[in-house]
């Protein structure tokens, strides 16, 4: 295969496959419901352990050779999605129903838009390895797939926890995986110029992680006022981190 279609076939495994864990959570959809207080503690902690212990880390470490301030970078993430929440939250101020309740549909297009930007960035640098070494590449697909698992079981239970449909839940997701195949094969057209963008992503990204998690699912465990249930759902985010950093200790950084 030409190197193009390594960058398109896998970019695809490294995306598409990543579903599976989360379509299979979706069809059991009444236990998810049940659990899904469960699960935003545990997507919380998921995407904590990105930001902290894959995207920051490496948008800093690549950030050195070329001068980029992958911390800058993340805080400015960090305020670009509070601006848009917050103008997500004026737009929809004159609807008239619960305010806990508003403020968890509002967060909905925050985590569509993370997790999309997510899966551009793991597009770019699939096709960006593949461009370097196509081993370096394949194992670069693998080590996608292995991180992007968790995190997307965790997304799709967030998005049910949060009142969106099951069928609108896997199109959002697929349409969302396939950007990835768009940044893949935009990084090998452009070569350099997305190439040397890649820690601002990443640090972008991270900062729109850290931000849905400490503003919106930390406080939702705080608002559980069941003591046994806050126990559980704190432990949650401990083991979703947990799970990220032995993920990414075990693939030893292949990306």
């Amino acid at each position: 295969m030409s190197t193009l279609e390594y960058i398109i076939v896998f970019s695809l495994i490294g995306s598409i496959g990543s579903l599976v864990g989360g379509i299979i959570l979706i069809q059991k959809e009444k236990f998810t419901l049940k659990i899904s207080h469960f699960i935003s503690s545990f997507a919380a902690g998921v995407l904590l352990g990105t930001a902290f212990f894959d995207l920051l880390p490496e948008a800093i470490h690549e950030g050195e050779k070329t001068g980029i301030d992958g911390l800058f970078w993340a805080l400015i993430g960090i305020i670009i999605f509070f601006l848009l929440e917050r103008f997500i939250h004026w737009f929809h101020h004159h609807e008239d129903y619960h305010e806990h309740e508003k403020e968890s549909k509002s967060t909905l297009p925050l985590i569509i838009i993370s997790d999309t930007a997510h899966n551009f960035i793991d597009g770019v640098i699939i096709a960006a390895t593949f461009m370097a070494n196509t081993q370096l590449g394949i194992a670069t697909a693998l080590a996608v797939f292995a991180h992007e698992l968790p995190q997307e079981i965790g997304d799709f239970g967030l998005m049910l926890h949060k009142g969106m449909k099951k069928k609108k839940i896997i199109l959002v997701n697929i349409l969302s995986a396939t950007v990835s195949v768009i940044g893949a094969v935009g990084t090998y057209i452009l070569g350099d110029t997305i190439e040397s963008s890649i820690p601002i992503l990443l640090a972008l990204t991270a900062g729109f992680f850290i931000y849905i998690a400490t503003s919106d699912l930390i406080p939702e465990i705080h608002y559980e006022k069941r003591k046994g249930f806050a126990i559980i759902e704190s432990l949650l985010l401990i083991i979703g981190a947990g799970v990220v950093f032995v993920t990414i200790t075990l693939l030893g950084h292949a990306h």
